[in-house]
């Protein structure tokens, strides 16, 4: 019964981490806090090439540590002495390769390198996640501040 309530909140831990490393994101339809009151400048653009591409925002870390801590809580309920043992490593690094295959799922995304042309003629290629289409010839707005640059309609 022990083993089953560890178990069971190992798995809720891990659930929960899953959910915390994907936070939103600054899309065109969501601004965080911070951009929010800023000027932006917008200049007029024609789409010449739209190219989709994997977006990686990073591993920190904290899915293979927490992994690692809950495997390592459930496992050391298996056996007894030197069973314990074993079971508090085998369980540590599993769960230490889940949660960071948890993290990594969480932190990659779908995205889009859009190739503009501004109204000077110049060429300007933007990456950012996919959620809006495009398509060549479509006229776009490119969103600039400090932060960086946006493709929206």
């Amino acid at each position: 019964m022990k083993s089953n309530r560890v178990t069971l909140a190992a798995l809720a831990a891990i659930a929960a981490l899953a959910a915390g490393c994907a936070g939103p994101a600054a899309t065109s339809g969501v601004y965080r806090a911070g951009q929010t009151g800023t000027e932006q400048i917008v200049r007029m653009a024609v789409v010449e090439s739209v190219r989709e591409v994997v977006i990686n925002r990073g591993e920190s870390g904290v899915g293979t540590g927490a992994g690692a801590v809950i495997g390592g809580v459930a496992g050391s309920n298996i056996g007894g002495g030197r069973g314990s043992v074993v079971g508090t490593v085998l369980g540590a690094v599993a769960g230490g390769v889940i949660g960071q295959t948890l993290e990594r799922q969480t932190n990659t995304v779908r995205g889009l390198e859009i190739t503009v042309r501004l109204e000077n003629r110049q060429l300007r290629a933007i990456t950012q996640e996919a959620d809006e289409s495009f398509q060549p010839g479509d006229r776009v707005r490119l969103v600039s501040s400090s932060r960086g640059t946006r493709v929206t309609r």
